[in-house]
Formats: C-alpha cells, sequence, structure tokens
C-alpha cells in the first residue's frame, strides 16, 4: 500500500497538531501540538472536556484569591491541565499562550511565562517541552529574548512579516508561527484574486523566511501555521515543523498522491540575499509599511484577547 501524503510530509517535516482536541491528536499522531485561547475555548465549550476546567476550578475551592486574581489563577490552570492531557498523548512539545492582552508589555508576559514554566515544572514537565507562545509584537519578541536566556523556549505567533521574522532570529527565539493562511486571507479580500500553489503570498512569505533563515544560519525553527487548504502545506513540504488543522491532516492522511520536498537547506544555502538587522525605531517602520502585517498582527491579538474574556466569563458561569 501507498504512503499517505502525511506519511510521506512527515518524513521531512516536522508535523503538529493544531488543536486543542485530544482525539484529533490521538488519530494523527503529530510530533507536537500548539493550542491558543480559541483553540482552548472551543474545546472547553465541549462536553467531554468540561471535567478539565471543572478540576481546574475544583482546585481553587479553599484559595484565598478572590476577584479577577482568582479567575486569572483559574485560567493558567485551565492552560496547564490541557497542557498536560497534550503531552501525555504528543512525544514532543506543546505550546502555551501567554494571554494576548500582555502582547504590549514586555515585563507582564515575562512574569508569566514563568508562572506558566514553574506550574509545569511542578508537575514534573521539563521546560524543554513546553514552548511558551508569545505575539510577535516588538514587546513580545523582547520578553522571548529575556525568556530565552533563562532556557525558558519560546514559540513567536502572529507572525507575519519579514521584519518580525529577522527580529526573532535575532533574538534567539526557539521558534516561530508565520501565518499563511490568514495572509492568503487579507490579499484575497484586498485584491479579490484568488492565489493559488506557488502564488499564494502566504506560502511565498514562508518561504523568503526559511530561506533567509537557513542562507545565514540562524537556529530558530520556522513552523508554517494557519492553513486554508492542503496545497499551501504541500507548497511548503520541507520547513522545518508546520502546525496542521485536524480537517486537512485528515485530508493528508486520506490521500496516496506523492508529497515533493519544495524546501531544502541545501536550496537555501544558494539564494542571493542580503542580510538585514533591526532595532526598535527600524522595525516599527517597517511593520507600519506593511498594511498586512499591521492588520492582521492587530486583528489577531484582538481576536485571541477576545476569546480569553469569554474564556473568563465561561469560568464565572461555572463559578
Amino acid at each position: 500500500m501507498s504512503a499517505t501524503q502525511l506519511d510521506q510530509l512527515k518524513k521531512f517535516t516536522t508535523v503538529v497538531a493544531d488543536t486543542g482536541d485530544f482525539e484529533s491528536m490521538k488519530a494523527y499522531q503529530p510530533q507536537d501540538a500548539t493550542t491558543n485561547p480559541s483553540l482552548i475555548l472551543q474545546a472547553a465549550g465541549k462536553d467531554e472536556y468540561r471535567p478539565l476546567v471543572e478540576k481546574a476550578i475544583a482546585e481553587h475551592k479553599d484559595s484565598s484569591l478572590s476577584g479577577d486574581a482568582l479567575i486569572e489563577s483559574i485560567l493558567d490552570r485551565i492552560l496547564i491541565i490541557f497542557g498536560l492531557e497534550i503531552l501525555k498523548i504528543v512525544p514532543g512539545r506543546v505550546s502555551t499562550e501567554v494571554d494576548a492582552r500582555l502582547s504590549f508589555d514586555t515585563e507582564g508576559t515575562v512574569a508569566k511565562a514563568r508562572q506558566l514554566i514553574a506550574a509545569y515544572e511542578k508537575e514534573g514537565i521539563s521546560r524543554d517541552r513546553v514552548l511558551i507562545k508569545i505575539a510577535s509584537t516588538w514587546e513580545g519578541i523582547k520578553a522571548a529574548e529575556a525568556l530565552e536566556k533563562e532556557g525558558i523556549h519560546c514559540n513567536l505567533t502572529l507572525l507575519f512579516s519579514f521584519a518580525q521574522a529577522v527580529a526573532c532570529a535575532e533574538a534567539k527565539v526557539q521558534l516561530i508561527s508565520p501565518f499563511v493562511g490568514r495572509i492568503l486571507d487579507w490579499f484575497k479580500a484586498s485584491t479579490g484574486k484568488d492565489y493559488q500553489g506557488d502564488e499564494d503570498p502566504g506560502v511565498q512569505s514562508v518561504r523568503e523566511i526559511y530561506t533567509y533563515y537557513k542562507k545565514f544560519g540562524y537556529k530558530t525553527e520556522v513552523m508554517g501555521a494557519s492553513f486554508r487548504n492542503k496545497g499551501e502545506i504541500l507548497s511548503l513540504a520541507g520547513c522545518d515543523l508546520l502546525t496542521i488543522a485536524p480537517k486537512l491532516l485528515g485530508e493528508l492522511q486520506e490521500s496516496t498522491d506523492s508529497v515533493e520536498r519544495v524546501l531544502s537547506p541545501e536550496t537555501a544555502a544558494a539564494a542571493d540575499l542580503e542580510k538585514v538587522s533591526f532595532d526598535e525605531k527600524s522595525f516599527r517602520l517597517a511593520l507600519n509599511e506593511d498594511a498586512m502585517a499591521t492588520e492582521k498582527t492587530a486583528q489577531g491579538i484582538r481576536g485571541f484577547a477576545a476569546d480569553i474574556v469569554k474564556l473568563e466569563e465561561l469560568v464565572k458561569g461555572m463559578l
């Protein structure tokens, strides 16, 4: 029997499950898993995951905390409980997200990341198995730079531009998650054009970043994220990692068409590129000049923040 596209892809790309749903993870056997507030909110609303939320609340019944501090502590615990369950399924790492409302607060992000890592370590989980997810704002990148020096590894998310990617590499962050599908969404909406295959601006963005990283020997891992179709995934075969939603994992599993490696360090090494660098002023200007990246980063932060508020409301209702 021919190998599925998913099995072929796994030969040269680390496949990561983009979901909070444990059954999907068991079905597709990814190496790692990523979560975000929206995925946790979706999962927490399902009957089979409600006991995890109830567990986090029950653990706080004798807490001396009250009001917002109590809700924040319960939410952190929900993230940890989900993360622990995921780590029972995947052999690699889980990404756990810092509250998106801290996206412009370097000190607040560092403090929250330390809390989350301490909570995992208290459960016997090594910090090497956890990636702290942080939005790719200037403040977020600076927080990640500080955390990496402490051995707390970070996944810089909501990444839409080359400037964000370069700043992350220079900050020596562990991993970045460029959002392929959301880039495509923006260009389709602004031009009315239906991009396919290599023309896809999201695919082009990740290829540019991957090539630049490999050309100049950056250790930061590139993990394409937020895919809209299977074609985008296959156009990035060979990328360090790809985080894929269950529906698209299913499509890859169902096909035995051949998968060709598209990205490789060897090809990247031959690229004719100039090395660039960004300080805070030039970073902010470059991001501001990129309308798509500015809009999608802001929209992503607003969306994740809104879902955290919904999660808080869910918890308040259960209390």
